[in-house]
């Protein structure tokens, strides 16, 4: 990714930076007042002058009340995770006497204060353990993100995942996570989440992923900003705003680039601007000596270079021969697993193999693929395959369990899933019925979050290419399981598109922008999704579904949704399902299905959009031009990389219906 000279200027410009809140956010709600000298004043100030010693002393978190019936208090304090005892009694002694000060009367008062900041608060209610998303409270810097806004939302979106899921994981006495991302060599995304403990872990997530939704609603496009609510907050900005603590910092998301050499520093003053109902607050710049910060830069870039020194070093070679080694089987294993492959144990045939039934010496039940004879791919690249597959480990992608490789002989071991492929149940008249859309929707948040894990999580990132419903396998409970990763292609780090004169695939689920240019990109599975669901929803198969009007079933799914008739693509069986989960998946399906890629979601967020329903959705667009056509020859421009000049070469690919696909070497 080339270093531009202003998103330099913009870091350099954040370490030169200290902000700090001078104004306490208050919250005097409108439930109730009491009279100054009754018994729920007293308890009021009684349990307010209880929390001020005991948080810190309790680790940062405490809830207790006061009284009986209607003059019992609720109260609660919290400092942020970062905090030192010194500075968590500091900014609760601040809150406190802002709340006593500024709702003098009110049942029911929230103060987030300070910088690191606290919650106090106090209600004539119970509220722990109760998710309030409710008041709001909003801030974001004036400057704008100074590079790729589209590249960056990628980054940052992954980095507020990552986060959120370490936060809401926490334990019971702190949900608490900070984490970091390069976006490249000059500027770095860091970002805190906290919940209040008392929350469980499905609400923090809840609560941390709609503040999320909350700030890119209000304040998208700036550099940094923050969200808090009653139960949580978080913070993320380009500069190092919280204390580090490598047990509750979540890692960071990616290597940055090779250095470049900086230009000269700059000074740039930037202010934080509050955005929330009806309120503003002021801030404070703090400038820091700029001499210091340069010496700050360089061991950044010195650290960076050496840990891109150490990770060349890393591999262990012979380490990777053993793995391999532990994993490859004798041909004569898999022929008596098989039955010498007999036709009774035959699972499924296509193009590039077939696959069987088999039961390995140690009673473990497997599925073997054995490959046809005219596989090109050679001794190494055959095991460059199998350690990738092996290395791959997630609940929502087949497991391989090894191979065997003798002679002209390839053949893969997975482990054997007893429910067959989506297809055979999504597309049958009879088995369909054993889908309700509970189960239909589970599906589809698995296929999510593997892709998810393919696409960001692992370790490496993954373009799978042939995403069908033929390659979803489903386990004893109906878990899927992406299957079959003969056509992925593995890519760099801080690579996001490539192309291929190679095309081969399933019609229908291939986005545009690789049947007709050879270019696949993450945004291409995300494509190949977007069909997946609308399939899963409307129970009709993309390569034969035609109405009176000839449309393909995106359009029908489509101009359906436009005219506010949506459900009537819907598959009869799932009409008693949950119609906003089924109306906002339809919404979700057509948004992965547009035409140019930077208005498909990233996988990232369409688990966000999954496990949260105030997220607003952008209105989608007509979808992409579906080819209906078996056989196709497309002209692709391809710019050499020795001249200026282009060439035009055909393209030519057809319709890969069967469930194995073959294992080209990357």
């Amino acid at each position: 990714m080339a270093v531009k000279l202003e998103a330099l200027s913009s870091f350099l410009s954040y370490l030169l930076i200290g902000i700090s809140l001078v104004e306490a956010n208050l919250r005097c709600y409108d439930t109730g007042n009491f009279t100054v000298n009754s018994t729920y004043a007293k308890n009021r100030d009684l349990i307010l002058s209880s929390l001020l010693p005991n948080v810190s002393a309790k680790g940062g978190f405490l809830t207790e009340s006061v009284g009986q019936n209607s003059s019992k208090v609720y109260g609660l304090g919290m400092c942020r995770g970062d905090s030192t005892p010194d500075g968590c009694y500091t900014c609760l002694n601040s809150s406190i006497h802002d709340l006593i000060a500024s709702c003098p009367n009110q049942k029911v008062a929230l103060s987030w204060g300070g910088d690191p900041p606290c919650i106090a608060r106090y209600s004539n209610r119970p509220f722990v353990g109760i998710l309030e998303l409710e008041p709001t409270d909003a801030g974001y810097n004036t400057g704008n993100i100074p590079s790729n806004l589209t590249e960056f939302d990628t980054v940052w979106e992954r980095l507020m995942d990552s986060v959120a899921r370490k936060a809401s994981n926490g334990s019971s006495a702190l949900k608490y996570a900070t984490g970091e991302a390069y976006f490249d060599v000059f500027l770095k995304i860091y970002a805190l989440m906290q919940c209040t403990p008392d929350l469980s872990d499905k609400d923090c997530d809840s609560c941390l992923r709609q503040s999320v939704a909350y700030y890119e609603s209000c304040c998208h496009g700036k550099q940094g900003g923050y969200v808090q609510k009653p139960n949580c907050w978080f913070r993320w900005d380009l500069y190092t705003f919280y204390l580090s603590n490598a047990s509750t910092t979540a890692s960071t998301l990616s290597p940055p680039p090779s250095p470049a050499s900086p230009p000269p520093l700059q000074s740039v003053n930037t202010t934080l601007t509050k955005r929330e109902r009806g309120r503003s607050s002021q801030t404070l710049v703090i400038i820091v000596v700029p001499i210091v910060i340069f010496g700050a830069v360089i061991v950044i870039l010195a650290a960076a270079f050496l840990l891109k020194r150490i990770k060349k070093t890393k591999p262990d070679d012979q380490n990777n021969k053993n793995h391999v080694e532990s994993l490859q089987f004798n041909f004569n294993v898999v022929r008596v697993a098989t039955e010498n492959f007999a036709d009774a144990n035959l699972l499924g045939r296509g193009g590039f193999g077939s696959v069987y039934k088999g039961k390995l010496e140690d009673g473990r039940k497997v599925a073997i693929k054995r490959l046809s004879g005219n596989s090109a791919q050679g001794e190494q690249e055959f095991k460059n395959e199998v350690m990738l597959l092996a290395k791959l480990q997630h609940r929502n992608l087949v497991r391989l369990h090894g191979f065997s490789m003798e002679q002209r002989e390839r053949v893969l071991i997975y482990e054997f899933l007893p429910n067959s492929s989506l297809d055979k149940f999504i597309f049958d008249p009879v088995k369909r019925l054993q889908l309700n859309w509970e189960k239909r929707y589970k599906i589809i948040e698995g296929i999510a979050r593997g892709l998810l894990y393919l696409h960001e999580d692992s370790q490496y990132r993954i373009v799978h290419r042939d995403l069908k419903a033929a390659n979803i396998l489903l386990d004893e409970e109906m878990n899927p399981k992406i299957s079959d990763f003969g056509m992925a292609k593995l890519f760099v780090v801080d690579q996001t598109q490539t192309d291929t004169s190679k095309i081969a695939g399933t019609f229908g689920y291939m986005a545009p922008e690789y049947a007709c240019h050879g270019q696949y990109s993450v945004k291409s599975d995300v494509y190949a999704f977007g069909v997946l669901v609308l399939e899963i929803i409307t129970g009709q198969k993309i390569n034969s579904f035609s109405n009176e009007a000839g449309e393909s079933l995106l359009i029908h799914a489509w101009r359906n949704w436009n005219d506010g008739a949506a459900f009537e693509v819907v598959d009869p069986i799932l009409r008693d399902g949950s119609r906003s989960e089924i109306m906002r998946c339809i919404h979700l399906g057509l948004l992965s299905v547009q035409e140019n890629i930077s208005h498909r979601p990233t996988m990232a967020s369409v688990i966000l959009i999954l496990s949260s329903y105030s997220i607003s959705l952008p209105v989608p667009s007509r979808p992409a031009f579906v080819m209906n056509s078996t056989t196709v020859t497309a002209t692709m421009s391809k710019s050499s990389s020795i001249s200026n000049q282009s060439k035009t070469e055909a393209i030519q690919f057809s319709v890969n219906e069967a469930s194995i696909s073959e294992l080209d070497p990357r």
